[in-house]
């Protein structure tokens, strides 16, 4: 059995390499009858198409394949001497090794963007998963072997959310290593222009980040869940929290988009400043993601009733149903297409981690339609609060 599966692997990456090449002889055969009467630039965009879609169905070998058999027959068939391998015209020279590096670094690209989208998919998966474990035995359990459970679950749970991000984060920041020495001076080997590399370490460090706050994310929101939020509480103008959050929003949205309404007259609020800074942060991040880069978002600051200071962001995005409004501030919930149209990714932990925070602090934290023009508010509201306890520090 084990050596027909071994069978069946080996034809099946003997077709990925096929068919690439036989794209490209598909290609060449039809674009070669008309030979010098074709723009070359043409004929290499043509062969660069096969190549992206080779990286992206098959992975980046069968796509250096592509490349190589693609430069093979655009030398022979499409620049002059035709119907050889030689190369009269320097400039020639130039326009092949441009097209060779520039289908290799795409194909590679390609390739590379497909892995990591797959990579996502499957932990995004396999988290779902261990949650959906987590919820069946806290109703197959009694209650004193639920909460027995429970803890025991929430930290296996977290043990591998962490292992399953941790795991990435070391691979990326291997590469990362492995980028910069391969980039010194003297490697012959190396394809990559400075600029292109450059940007490819950006990537890898932006991917690097965002799996490391998310492993934040979690330890958050195990310390909510188990009471273990400390909060160190002090007065604070609400015109601080605001600007904090902008500050530490920084080129993720244009200053221009942000339109600012704070009431004259807000108090100050007896609240941890650090933490509601965080979910202000949140809110509009995630209002710059689910909304055209065009539209302006609204962060409001208003005295509300019974003594509470009300946040609100507003953007003009195509909004969240009704019916799911309250089930977006579950942990891993990710909305269909159909109710939240967008193609953000994201594991669902941002908003279950803003309503503890607020909660915790008192308040309240909801999503309603805006007004004049915004299409959803994403609104909560704190205690103003009182220094009775000016420790400065509660749980």
């Amino acid at each position: 059995m084990r050596k027909n599966g071994h069978n069946r692997s080996i034809r099946s990456r003997a077709v990925q390499y096929a068919v690439p090449v036989l794209a490209v002889a598909v290609l060449t055969s039809v674009m070669a009858p008309f030979g010098g009467n074709i723009n070359s630039t043409t004929v290499a965009l043509s062969y660069l198409l096969i190549i992206l879609l080779a990286a992206t169905g098959f992975g980046s070998g069968p796509a250096l394949l592509a490349s190589i058999v693609a430069v093979l027959n655009f030398n022979f068939f499409f620049l002059p001497p035709y119907y050889t391998l030689t190369i009269a015209d320097p400039q020639n020279w130039i326009a092949l090794i441009a097209f060779l590096v520039t289908a290799i670094v795409a194909g590679q690209l390609s390739a590379y963007a497909q892995r990591r989208a797959e990579e996502s998919e499957t932990r995004r998966i396999e988290i779902a998963r261990l949650y959906d474990e987590l919820q069946d035995a806290f109703a197959e359990a009694s209650k004193t072997e639920a909460l027995r459970q429970s803890e025991k679950l929430k930290s296996a749970l977290l043990d591998a959310v962490t292992h399953d991000l941790r795991t990435p984060l070391t691979s990326i920041k291997a590469s990362v290593t492995t980028l910069l020495e391969e980039g010194k001076p003297g490697d012959d080997n190396l394809l990559l222009d400075l600029d292109t590399r450059t940007e490819f370490l950006d990537i890898i460090n932006e991917e690097t980040d965002r799996l490391n706050n998310f492993i934040g994310g979690m330890v958050d929101l195990a310390r909510i869940e188990a009471g273990d939020l400390h909060l160190r509480k002090s007065w604070t103008p609400v015109n601080d929290i605001v600007r904090n959050a902008v500050e530490r929003l920084g080129r993720r949205i244009s200053p221009d988009r942000l339109k600012l309404e704070i009431e004259t007259e807000s108090p100050g609020i007896y609240a941890d400043a650090d933490s509601v800074t965080e979910v202000l942060f949140s809110l509009i991040d995630n209002a710059a993601k689910y909304s055209p880069d065009s539209e302006n978002i609204r962060v409001s600051v208003n005295h509300a009733a019974d003594e509470m200071v009300r946040f609100s962001v507003e953007d003009k995005g195509p909004g969240i149903d009704s019916s799911i409004r309250e089930k977006v501030f579950d942990k891993f919930f990710r909305a269909d297409d159909a109710d939240i149209h967008s193609t953000a990714s994201g594991l669902g932990l941002g908003l279950a981690i803003a309503r503890g925070i607020i909660e915790t602090q008192g308040g309240r934290i909801w999503i309603e339609d805006g007004d004049d023009g915004y299409v959803t508010r994403v609104a909560f509201q704190i205690p103003i609060g009182d220094d009775e306890n000016s420790d400065g520090e509660s749980q």
